[in-house]
C-alpha cells in the first residue's frame, strides 16, 4: 500500500500552476520503507499554525485535507481518529515567497544594422525602424512560488518517514474553484510518488 504526507508550504495558494509547472521532490527513511508498505489507516496531525495568514487559515486547511483524503482513499487507505491506533499520521504545511525575474533581450533578435539592410536609407534598419531601436532591454517581474510539503509520520514510533515537497508559480486572483484545483494537482503529484520506491525518488 502506499502512505500519505505532509503538505508544506507556501503551496498555499498552492495556487501552483498546472500539474506540468509543478516541481515535486520526495525523501524517505530508506529503513522505514517496508513498513510503510503495510500503513493502512492514517490520521491528520493537528491544524498547522503560522504567522502567514495567506496560507495558515481555516479555509486552506480545508481545501488540503479535502485533496489529500481524496487521493489517499482512492489508493485504498482509510482515514480514523487519532484515539483509532492509525498506522501513520499526515500533516501539512505551507509558504509564499516572492522572486524577481530579470531578463536581458536584445530586439530585432540580434539582427545586424547597416544601410545595406534597409531599402529606405542609412537612419533605418532592415524593418523600417530608425537605428537604435534594437538594442538589448532589461524587463523585471515579480511574482509568487508557493511551496506545499507533506509528511507521513510513523504513528507508532512518532517520527517522520516520508516527506514531499512541491513548488510552483502563483497565479494570483484564482477562483475558489481554480485554487483548489491547484491544491488537488500539487497532492496528486505528490502522491504519485508514495509509497516509496527506492531508486525511483
Amino acid at each position: 500500500m502506499r502512505l500519505l504526507y505532509r503538505m508544506t508550504p507556501v503551496l498555499l495558494g498552492l495556487a501552483l500552476a498546472a500539474c506540468s509547472g509543478i516541481h515535486v521532490n520526495t525523501n524517505y527513511d530508506p529503513t522505514a520503507v517496508e513498513r510503510i508498505e503495510r500503513f493502512q489507516r492514517y490520521a491528520w496531525l493537528p491544524q498547522p499554525q503560522g504567522k502567514d495568514s495567506r496560507v495558515y487559515n481555516d479555509i486552506t486547511d480545508v481545501r488540503v485535507r479535502l485533496a489529500v483524503d481524496k487521493e489517499l482513499q482512492s489508493r485504498g487507505y482509510q482515514r480514523v481518529e487519532m484515539s483509532d491506533d492509525p498506522d501513520f499520521l499526515v500533516g501539512w504545511q505551507g509558504a509564499i515567497n516572492t522572486k524577481l525575474s530579470i531578463d536581458t533581450v536584445d530586439s530585432f533578435y540580434g539582427y545586424p544594422w547597416g544601410p545595406y539592410w534597409s531599402p529606405w536609407s542609412s537612419f533605418y534598419g532592415p524593418y523600417g525602424y530608425p537605428y537604435g531601436m534594437g538594442g538589448p532591454r532589461t524587463y523585471v517581474r515579480e511574482y509568487d512560488v508557493g511551496t506545499l510539503i507533506l509528511d507521513g509520520v510513523d504513528a507508532r514510533e512518532q517520527r517522520l518517514v516520508w516527506r514531499g515537497t512541491a513548488q510552483a508559480e502563483l497565479h494570483r486572483n484564482l477562483s475558489p474553484e481554480d485554487f483548489q484545483k491547484k491544491i488537488d494537482d500539487a497532492v496528486h503529484k505528490l502522491l504519485s510518488r508514495f509509497p516509496p520506491s527506492p531508486g525511483k525518488g
